[in-house]
């Protein structure tokens, strides 16, 4: 991709420099009423192409700058859930005796009947 993108500015380099060769011509621009700026034609064709290529480009590199940070965020959430052990809820323990503790207590006594 780095090839393509330096043959690409290449490219437009040559293209700028044929332009500036055979454009090589002063005009006027008008700015105010009282106020006349004399350039070159290249100068005015440059300064138009960053005029609009670096707001844009100023936007892309907020833009991917803002979700590189956001996915190092989400990346760094995952790998903090996937590393932390898993909550489990403890399982009850047996007893020992398989007869319930208390069915003693519920057996109604002989002094509660009144047989002594």
């Amino acid at each position: 991709m780095q090839v393509v993108r330096t043959i690409f500015w290449l490219l437009l380099l040559v293209g700028l420099i044929v332009f500036s060769i055979f454009n090589w011509n002063a005009v006027e621009v008008k700015i105010w009423d009282n106020l006349v700026l004399e350039t070159k034609v290249p100068a005015l064709v440059i300064v138009s192409f960053l005029l609009g290529l670096v707001p844009m480009w100023l936007v892309h590199r907020g833009t991917k700058w803002r979700l590189t940070r956001r996915i190092a965020a989400l990346e760094n959430a995952t790998r903090a859930i996937s590393t932390t052990p898993a909550m489990t809820t403890p399982s009850p323990v047996p007893s020992a005796n398989h007869e319930q503790p208390e069915a003693d207590a519920l057996k109604p006594s002989d002094d509660a009947n009144g047989t002594a």
